[in-house]
């Protein structure tokens, strides 16, 4: 890992199982077919902000205390019935809408609603004394999925249907804090379009649910399509939309925890030509992986015109020799980048402000080079119309460290500004799920760098003049931070504070200028 001071050597993550859990698509009947209802996540969730998806959650132990004290509710469901009782109350606490005992569905009754809100345990409770009901319950599993490999906590997540046919139900807001801030319903082909035009964001695994059930519709029979699917729920391995035109193959890499992956990213259209960033494959499993994404790339009709890294750190490099044996095409990065790779093949160095441009059945695309250089020398980033793939600026999981071996603050803090300004839909980064706020996001990196920044040069005027006795009080508020790690942060702002002249370095010892 080149981000960490020398000496440094992290514990490897441990591998957490995965978190079963259930989501629900709930449809409609209406004038021109069918609608779907949607959910759009507060931004100031942890997980998925700023997303439109469908209502669910993890499997509660309320939810296993139901199962076991009631097998004669829901006893034809089989192996998924503790899935269904996470799915129930799931509606009932976010949607507010829940069987209605003949088979139909009703509003949640206010009080009702309040008691199971308050705690999960009020669902059963709710449900033994009658006001919930689970009688003529029918719902479809459509789709299984495991969370790809982005973040320390994943789900094995049961995606089901649940037709509310002609019912006038309504979804509400629970009372308190919501997970949504806004419901729509909507068809699912409106929803495919609106967001290949950028005017909204899904999770990949809802973009292909969306994509099968479209393939799958006959004259907009999306009930038909829900029950072809439920025949033989699609699970494993799926295309991995990140957006309009990229798509994201997870490269395991030697990275920065809680990160055990790399994004490599495929650029363009299906069909056309395509770039790939960042196919960081070190050994058999990335190989595969690789392999495996070029034949279906080849499969669509389209062929590789580039390969392109986006900075010179190991897990972002792949093997060029491993590269070679999948697909041809020449090396494109900074020159920076270029240098710390093997020589041989075509290479072309990017500058800043360079445009590329591919084809595809629908026209050309363009991704505009820009030059990130503050957390490595010669990084770059590729600006577009669907967002901007970032790189190592930003993330959603963990952190971004600016080595002071050859790291640069300033010209770090610098950069997530130029990003900021851009005002782009989406940032692709090189680790982690997809960035769908990137102004809250940006903001917030820079704002903390800043204060951090702030926080060692107030360290430094109140008599501070060591690494150690600066690191100390400038991370005082994060006792929990590495000390090696808080150090050679620290040691990154104190140059820059040096080269702006805010600060003078005697020998190991600095005081203000």
């Amino acid at each position: 890992m080149d981000e960490l001071p020398r000496g440094l050597d992290l514990p490897p993550l441990e591998v957490r199982p995965y978190v079963p859990s259930a989501s629900v698509m709930l449809s409609r009947e209406a004038d021109d077919g069918y609608e779907v209802l949607m959910g759009h996540r507060i931004s100031e969730l942890p997980a998925f902000p700023d997303l439109w998806s469908f209502p669910g959650g993890g499997v509660s132990r309320v939810d296993r205390r139901t199962a076991d004290n009631h097998p004669e509710w829901l006893a034809e469901r089989g192996a998924d019935r503790l899935s269904v009782f996470t799915l129930l109350r799931e509606m009932t606490e976010e949607v507010g809408i829940a069987p209605d005992g003949e088979g139909g569905f009703t509003e949640v009754d206010d009080e009702v609603r309040r008691i199971v809100c308050r705690d999960k345990s009020g669902w059963l409770e709710m449900a033994e004394s009658g006001r919930i009901s689970t009688s003529g319950f029918d719902c479809h599993v459509i789709t299984e999925r495991i969370t790809p490999p982005q973040s320390p906590t994943r789900f094995h997540n049961l995606f089901f249907h649940v037709a509310l046919g002609d019912s006038v139900a309504e979804p509400s807001f629970p009372p308190g804090r919501s997970e949504f801030d806004e419901f729509r319903w909507w068809r699912p082909e409106d929803i495919i379009s609106s967001w290949e035009r950028n005017d909204l964001h899904i999770p990949p695994p809802i973009v292909t649910i969306f994509r099968d059930l479209i393939g799958l519709m006959m004259g907009g029979d999306l009930m038909s399509a829900c029950q072809t699917m439920s025949e033989s729920p699609p699970s494993g391995p799926h295309r991995f939309e990140y957006g309009p035109g990229v798509e994201c193959i997870l490269i395991p890499t030697d990275t920065l925890p809680p990160s055990t992956h790399t994004n490599c990213f495929v650029l363009g259209e299906r069909g056309g030509e395509r770039l790939i960033v960042d196919p960081a494959i070190r050994d058999q499993n990335g190989f595969d992986l690789l392999r495996l994404k070029v034949e279906e790339i080849h499969a669509d009709g389209s062929n590789v015109v580039a390969t392109i890294f986006t900075h010179r750190h190991q897990d972002h490099l792949g093997d060029l020799e491993m590269i070679e044996q999948i697909y041809h095409a020449p090396v494109w990065a900074s020159e920076e980048t270029l240098e710390a790779i093997p020589m041989g093949g075509q290479r072309k160095t990017l500058e800043d402000g360079e445009a590329i441009e591919i084809q595809g059945p629908s026209g050309g695309s363009v991704w505009e080079v820009m030059e990130t250089p503050g957390h490595c020398p010669g990084q770059i980033c590729l600006v577009g119309e669907s967002g901007i793939l970032s790189a190592d600026n930003c993330t959603m999981v963990g952190t971004i460290l600016v080595p002071s071996s050859d790291g640069d603050m300033g010209a770090y803090i610098q950069g997530l500004e130029r990003l900021r300004r851009i005002g782009a839909h989406t940032l692709f980064p090189g680790h982690g799920p997809l960035i769908a706020n990137p102004e809250r996001i940006l903001s917030q990196y820079i704002n903390h760098r800043k204060a951090r920044h702030e926080k060692v040069f107030e360290a430094i005027e109140s008599g501070a003049r060591s690494l150690s006795e600066i690191s100390g009080r400038a991370y005082s508020d994060t006792p929990d931070a590495h000390p090696l790690l808080a150090k050679d942060q620290t040691l990154s702002h104190l140059k820059d504070l040096v080269s702006s002249g805010g600060v003078i370095c005697v020998g190991d010892q600095y005081e203000p200028a």
